[in-house]
This record gives C-alpha cells, structure tokens and sequence, in this order.
C-alpha cells in the first residue's frame, strides 16, 4: 500500500478532491469527489514522484525529474479531469 504524503492532501485539496491509497493495482492513490465518487486512480507503484525522489535523492534532483515529467505529459496534464491532469498536479 502506498504511504500518501501531507503533499499530496494539500496538492488535492488545492484541486477541491480528495484522496486515498489506491484498491487497484498497480496505482498509489484514488481520485474521489468530494462527495465520495470515484473519478480516477494515478501513479504507477514501480515508479518514483516528486516526493519520493525529495526524501531519496534530494530536492535538487526531485525538482530535475519533476521538469523532465512535466515535460514529457504536457499534453496529458492539459486535459482537466483526466489521469494525466491528476498525476501532474498531485504527484509531480
């Protein structure tokens, strides 16, 4: 089960959703309305976010790979209410 961060709470509050660990596999966590209705599951376990790699690697290094993420999902972080919008603004 994957640990969720005080980041990623404010980040979904920030959003106006909330969050738990992810019920299926492969995900770290679930996207949920307010009222509870599931939306959508982001995170691949095998991979790291932004803040794995600050508490691992450092800041310096999470603040490179975030770029590099970024850059690589732009299209996907664009659509609102998609898997890619969730995982951009609550993982990276």
């Amino acid at each position: 089960m994957y640990h969720l961060r005080p980041y990623h709470k404010l980040q979904a509050r920030k959003l106006g959703v909330v969050i738990r660990p992810a019920t299926k596999s492969p995900y770290k966590i679930d996207v949920l309305s307010k009222e509870g209705e599931y939306i959508t599951s982001i995170g691949d376990r095998r991979y790291k976010d932004f803040i794995i790699y600050a508490e691992e690697d450092g800041f310096e290094v999470a603040e490179r790979r975030q770029a590099l993420y970024r850059k690589r999902h732009k299209a996907d972080a664009q659509v609102e209410g998609s898997r890619g919008f969730y995982a951009s603004r609550i993982l990276w």
